[in-house]
Parts: structure tokens; sequence; C-alpha cells
């Protein structure tokens, strides 16, 4: 019985995704992911949907640990995971090239973070105005 750690990465959420040979449940953090809001559902749905008009029969549990971060990085930490995650467990060269047409975020982790204070100031970018009068 073959087992595949992935990972994935959005702003500061870090997910693991573990896949076995199962049935094909999805399980976050403890929970299964139909109990995810809707638009999060249809996040995690959109590269098992991809896979199963390719591989056919998703024989496969994930179970995915997500930590940091907001509701909403998680969940797109999570997606990526789950897919590079499907992609190493099929071994299909057709299935990552069917997950890169659709969204390029399904593989390639967005590394956009948020930009830093600069020093002296409370914001990253727009400086106080002076009054010179």
């Amino acid at each position: 019985m073959k087992k595949i750690i992935a990972s994935g990465k959005r702003k500061t959420s870090i997910a693991k995704a573990t896949i076995k040979e199962g049935t094909g449940n999805i399980i976050i953090n403890n929970q299964d992911f139909k109990n995810l809001q809707f638009f999060d559902k249809l996040k995690i749905e959109e590269p098992l949907k991809i896979a199963e008009g390719i591989i056919h029969n998703l024989n496969f549990d994930v179970f995915i640990e997500v930590r940091g971060g907001g509701e909403k990085s998680q969940i797109d930490a999570s997606r990526l995971a789950l897919a590079k995650a499907i992609i190493e467990f099929s071994k299909s060269k057709e299935l990552e090239k069917a997950f890169l047409n659709y969204d390029r975020t399904l593989l390639v982790a967005d590394i956009r973070k948020k930009e830093a204070c600069k020093p002296g100031d409370s914001k990253a970018r727009k400086k106080r105005q002076t009054s010179y009068r």
C-alpha cells in the first residue's frame, strides 16, 4: 500500500496532504471537506473533478493537515497540496497537463505575501503627507 505526502503553501498557510489507496474520502483538519462553506468546497472539488475526467476512478483517500494563515489561504494551500498529491499518486502526465491548462495555481504555488511595513512608518507604501507651513 503506497502512501505519498505532498505539501502546498499560500501566504502563511502550509498544508500537508497524505494520500493512500482507499474509497475517495477527503479529510481536511479531521473534518470531511463536504462540511466546508459552499465556495470553499467547490475550490477543493476542482482538482477532483478534473482527475475524475481523466483517470475515471478516484481510488484514494486524502488526509490534509493545514496550519497558519487565514481561512481562504488555508483552502488554497489545501487545494495545491491535494492536486500535487493526486499527480504523484497517479503518475499521469495527461492529468498534469490538464491541471496546468485549467489553472496554473493547482500545481504552482502563488508566492505573493503581504508587504512588510517600512522602517519608521506604520504602512507598507503610502507615506504621510508633510506640511511645511
